[in-house]
């Protein structure tokens, strides 16, 4: 007998227990976006005649609660506007930031590259290239001017050399030309002498 009354119990709690689970099964295969809570009030909503107008009923507590998440998605949606837009203006001050810091570095390191490629010359700033063009031109000319200079140089002392010979060999024959002198004075000298020695005898 208690065995016929547990089952009988069974019995009587299965149906229900059956429609329990068909509803979390279908509350779990529910469309819970805007779309499916409308189209789902649309298929519970039913019509009606009544003097010959056709009413539309519809559940006030469903289309409350429709109306509620409406409300709730749209303050959701707008809050994330906010959200978002409050990103963005953020981004796009900390991107101008990094731009601005970024065209500095930018003309900073131009300005060194010039630096680095200009040498002060006089008090100028001049290119590399055209301070070695300079520099080079200088070591040019003079090279140009030392070659000019020994020339000048090695003709002046050959014709030193060539003056000084000349001037030896003219002194040479002043000597000659003199000792032939002095012999023929004292030639002569002797000579007179000579004669003067005659006469007095």
């Amino acid at each position: 007998m208690k065995y016929l009354r547990i089952l009988f119990a069974l019995a009587l709690l299965l149906p229900s227990l059956t429609l329990h689970a068909q509803e979390e099964d279908s509350s779990s295969d529910e469309d819970n976006t805007l779309r499916g809570q409308f189209e789902e009030l649309e298929r519970k909503s039913g019509n009606y005649r009544a003097n010959g107008i056709r009413y539309e009923v519809v559940k006030l507590s469903e289309l409350y609660e429709t109306k509620n998440n409406i409300f709730d998605s749209i303050d959701t949606a707008n809050k994330t506007i906010k959200d978002l837009s409050a990103t963005i203006a953020a981004n796009k001050s900390e991107i101008d930031d990094l731009n601005e810091k970024l065209q500095d570095t930018t003309n900073k390191l131009n300005s060194v590259t010039e630096e680095k490629d200009s040498i002060s010359f006089f008090g100028a700033m001049i290119s590399k290239g055209a301070y070695n063009f300079i520099l080079w031109s200088i070591i040019f000319g003079l090279f140009l001017l030392l070659l000019f200079f020994i020339y000048r140089f090695r003709n002046s002392n050959f014709l030193t050399q060539q003056a000084k010979s000349a001037l030896a060999d003219l002194e040479e024959e002043y000597q000659n030309h003199r000792s032939r002198a002095l012999e023929r004075e004292q030639k002569i000298s002797r000579q007179l002498q000579d004669e003067l020695n005659k006469q007095k005898k």
